[in-house]
């Protein structure tokens, strides 16, 4: 974890809860696999805390071989492209049309580096068992970082897609940030209605430029 990261939850860190997920973690990883690898389980604090202009949360790591590691919707290049990640792509092709060329690979490293922080709610899984981790605390951390994030800086879009990261965002301010909500772009939801044309990538740097912050680099996936 990211030094300021370290500093900022410090508390979080030292509490009996994520104790218990740390020991949770050790005896899971005796009997199972688990994704992302320990060294890449917290990559999204490489995006400075004072420097996160979007939010997108997610929900828990892929759970395939090579695919997770550390940043929601994304994997590994050389893997291929999640469903979910192709309707975004899809969505970003609508909406930023000849600004956006969709890359061949679904590693979105360069959005973070764009200032977009792409949090999970859960950090980990187990191999092939999707959503195994969601209820050994890390929601409860995670909470804590989006509460940060909530009462210590301004002018941050979120971007929650889907129910779960709608109420893992409740509480945010909407006289300090643009809170942003459509259904989640996995097919079976995006299929019904409410994900393509809902034109989120464009509004949002909209409300960053309005603001007086560099917009996103949407296309900056290298």
């Amino acid at each position: 974890m990211a030094e300021d990261w370290r500093r900022a939850f410090e508390k979080e860190l030292e509490a009996p809860y994520f104790l218990e997920i740390k020991r949770f973690l050790e005896k899971d990883g005796v009997k199972s696999v688990i994704y992302p690898a320990p060294n890449e389980i917290y990559s999204f604090t490489k995006l400075p805390l004072d420097s996160i202009k979007v939010v997108i949360l997610g929900q828990d790591p892929y759970h395939g071989p090579d695919q997770a590691h550390g940043l929601s919707f994304s994997v590994k290049k050389g893997v291929r492209i999640p469903p979910s990640l192709f309707n975004i792509y899809k969505e970003l092709e609508n909406d930023l049309g000849s600004a956006f060329s969709r890359p061949n690979h679904g590693f979105l490293d360069g959005w973070a580096s764009e200032g977009v922080l792409l949090l999970n709610a859960a950090l980990t899984v187990r191999k092939g068992d999707a959503a195994s981790h969601r209820s050994i605390g890390w929601a409860r951390f995670t909470d804590a970082i989006v509460s940060h994030i909530n009462k210590n800086r301004e002018h941050v879009v979120f971007l929650l897609w889907g129910a779960d990261a709608q109420r893992k965002g409740a509480g945010i301010n909407k006289n300090k940030h643009l809170v942003l909500t459509s259904v989640h772009p996995s097919p079976l939801s995006a299929n019904r209605g409410g994900w393509f044309g809902n034109h989120h990538f464009s509004k949002a740097n909209a409300y960053l430029d309005e603001h007086g912050i560099v917009p996103v680099n949407w296309n900056h996936l290298p």
